[in-house]
């Protein structure tokens, strides 16, 4: 699960369980944190169109993959109302789908994490 908005939120489950204490968007890219390139707040600072924005974002998500080979990637936060605009630009070969929940999907599953932790 990756959240973007302000900077980038992120969480791994596996086999159902989230593990803990997850921060991917401080990874380095290019330089510079992964917020500072692909959060919403840097689309929006640097003006990127939706094509420059995903090309970020295809680099962010394969950095990931390489680390941890996802089986998929969801995409919360509060660009993920606006999905339809960059998701069909990705080109990584993980799939790539919207929360459900939308900006609301991080909010709700921390609250449900903390809720169901033994």
């Amino acid at each position: 699960m990756v959240t973007l908005g302000t900077g980038i939120g992120s969480s791994i489950f596996y086999r159902g369980r989230l593990l803990p204490n997850t921060e991917f968007g401080h990874l380095e890219i290019e330089g510079r944190e992964a917020e500072a390139r692909a959060s919403d707040a840097a689309r929006q600072r640097d003006d990127l169109s939706w094509k420059k924005f995903a090309k970020r974002l295809d680099r962010y998500l394969e950095v990931l993959t390489r680390h941890f080979w996802p089986d998929l990637f969801i995409i919360g936060g509060g660009i993920s109302k606006e999905h339809e605009n960059y998701l069909p630009l990705l080109k990584i070969k993980v799939p790539v789908v919207p929360a459900q929940l939308l900006n609301e999907a991080g909010i709700i599953g921390a609250a449900l994490a903390v809720r169901y932790e033994p």
